[in-house]
């Protein structure tokens, strides 16, 4: 998708930056990205610092950022839906409704950034942008602390000590699936990551996985 829009929109100015965030290593995600031979800018953030300066807590996220460097829309969900949380959870198919309905919200979002680069359309004004950003608590910046704290100890050999970190870093901010991701990749509980995901997306309820982004025509799960 961001490579056909990329080649689409590139002669207006348009650039796509894409960041892996993978504490496991810069090695373990490179081989994803040169397969993907994409043309945009791809980097590899193993600190998880995007997610931290602007308040990411999943993915697919995205910034919009204007060509004078000011933030027009804030860490918002990238085009994906809840329609997953509906599939064949063994053959991971959708219903051919749900499949379609996924694919209109998608095509409702890539449809904004079109309609952003060219004609300026669903950039927010200054103080929607500040009202919209996600604040960063005491809680969550010790959260992040203790993510890496954790990552730390696990790469210098102490896993349990690293493993405790992880988990308070978790308890902190439970509304971050980056961090809960990538504690299960890390920690010895990932080991039943499939069905331990499951079960805490399941947890949410009414909840989103994905809050919509406040585009008109977007069309949640």
């Amino acid at each position: 998708m961001w490579q056909a829009l990329y080649q689409e929109l590139q002669d207006s100015g348009f650039m796509v930056v894409a960041v892996a965030q993978d504490s496991r290593g810069a090695e373990r995600t490179r081989s994803w990205i040169e397969q993907a031979k994409a043309t945009y800018w791809t980097l590899i953030d193993v600190d998880h610092r995007v997610s931290d300066l602007y308040g990411m807590v999943n993915v697919p996220q995205a910034v919009w950022i204007d060509e004078r460097g000011r933030v027009v829309r804030p860490a918002e969900t990238a085009g994906s839906t809840d329609h997953f949380r509906r599939m064949d959870r063994k053959t991971f198919q959708y219903d051919p409704t749900e499949f379609a309905n996924r694919k209109a919200a998608h095509d409702t979002y890539v449809n904004a950034v079109r309609g952003w680069v060219k004609t300026g359309a669903h950039a927010l004004e200054a103080d929607a942008v500040v009202r919209k950003q996600p604040r960063i608590s005491p809680e969550v910046a010790r959260a992040q602390a203790l993510f890496k704290l954790g990552v730390w100890l696990r790469r210098s050999g102490r896993a349990e000590e690293g493993d405790r970190h992880l988990r308070a870093a978790i308890e902190l901010h439970p509304d971050s699936w980056c961090l809960y991701r990538q504690a299960a990749d890390l920690d010895e509980i990932g080991k039943a990551v499939g069905q331990a995901f499951w079960q805490r997306v399941d947890a949410l309820g009414n909840r989103p996985y994905y809050p919509p982004p406040d585009i008109p025509g977007f069309r949640p799960a």
